[in-house]
């Protein structure tokens, strides 16, 4: 990784910093992501596992709380930066190679941050989890950006509805080897016995070892979420059609986006581990009326301030804030005061002597993302950002 003080572009695609005031700046991309890795800190530090308020926590299997929005609003903000950052290059063929090649690049190096954060700190190599969040974000956008740069929005949205479609039959109809007929249960469905065979149980998700929420099957939808932002993206960028038109027509294809989604639920129900053609449709329609909203009031009406500079400040530097937050956070288990550790130290001395349990969770998940938020800011004034 790299660090500079000049504009750069993030991880994600994102356009440079230094750009801010310029009216091609997508504004409102910025404080999508600031707001969607500030509300991923939050529900990724609470106080206490033990208690949690139920918006704050993944459902248990079938449904979507608050929660389950976090992450593939993100992937959608991964695809619609596809089309930011790479739209010059699109429309020169002769710089293609060496596109990809960064896009190549990119992926690989998010992939390894994913492994060194699963590694550390104890760097045990035969219990490596290998698939995680930032192996998903990098495979959604290594395709992605492949796709954006050699198919037409025609074809990506075919793509689209064929990988949904195939997703479903899979799962679905495809019978799972040494179980039987297809289901949908947590570790014997084809996603889960895929995973076995290809990463065998010693490399999938510690909680289980049987299953795996960001599993190699699941990738494949998880693209389809990309494609929504990447089409949004292009639908933003049309020069022949009035702002004002093209927010009102995001509202529409995000709402029937979500009402598809609850239709589908009925057979194929919205779940976020195995992250089913209905969430796809359901959180990404709900991604795209909350892209169109902060569209129309950051770069439209040009209304900025105070409430959007800390979602700036963590949307430049996403990735870095992301992998960051979860080293520190181990490294405060490593650290022993007396008896505890460094962290349970923090969190007896300063919250559980002044809250309820449920409320002590709480503040010490916004003490955590409020320290980020002051180290961000300090890196935003600063204009470094961490760039791969």
């Amino acid at each position: 990784m790299q660090t500079t003080t000049q504009a750069a572009v993030e991880t994600t695609g994102a356009v440079p910093l230094a750009e801010a005031s310029q009216p091609a700046r997508l504004i409102s991309l910025d404080v999508f992501r600031g707001l969607t890795v500030a509300a991923m800190i939050l529900v990724n530090n609470p106080g206490d596992w033990g208690h949690i308020y139920a918006p704050l926590e993944h459902a248990h299997w079938h449904g979507c709380t608050p929660t389950d929005l976090i992450f593939p609003f993100f992937l959608f903000i991964v695809g619609v930066s596809i089309v930011y950052a790479l739209d010059g290059a699109r429309r020169q063929p002769e710089t293609q190679a060496r596109t990809m090649v960064r896009v190549l690049k990119r992926s690989a190096i998010l992939f390894g941050l994913g492994l060194l954060g699963a590694l550390y700190p104890k760097f045990e190599f035969d219990t490596l989890r290998i698939p995680g969040v930032l192996a998903r974000i990098s495979w959604v956008f290594l395709v992605c950006g492949v796709l954006f740069l050699k198919t037409t929005r025609r074809q990506q949205f075919g793509l689209l509805a064929f990988v949904l479609v195939l997703y479903n039959v899979l799962l679905q109809v495809v019978p799972v080897p040494g179980y039987g007929a297809a289901n949908l249960e947590a570790g014997t469905n084809l996603g889960a016995w895929l995973d076995r065979l290809v990463f065998t149980e010693s490399h999938l998700w510690k909680n289980s070892r049987t299953w795996d929420p960001e599993g190699l099957l699941g990738t494949l939808p998880a693209i389809g979420t990309g494609l929504l932002g990447m089409l949004t993206a292009q639908w933003l960028r049309r020069k022949d059609v009035e702002p004002a038109a093209r927010v009102a027509w995001l509202f529409v294809a995000g709402g029937a986006a979500v009402l598809l989604g609850l239709i589908w639920n009925g057979w194929f129900p919205i779940n976020k581990s195995l992250w089913t053609s209905s969430y796809v449709l359901y959180t990404g329609g709900l991604a795209m009326m909350a892209l169109a909203a902060l569209y129309w009031l950051t770069d439209v009406q040009n209304h900025r301030g105070w409430w959007t500079r800390p979602a700036l400040a963590y949307g430049v530097n996403a990735i870095t804030v992301f992998f960051l937050s979860a080293i520190v956070s181990k490294t405060l288990n490593l650290i022993k005061v007396g008896d505890v550790t460094l962290r349970a130290w923090l969190y007896n001395t300063f919250f559980t002597p002044y809250f309820s349990p449920v409320n002590a969770s709480l503040a010490g998940a916004l003490v955590c993302v409020l320290i980020w938020l002051g180290v961000l800011w300090g890196m935003y004034k600063k204009g470094v950002i961490i760039k791969v």
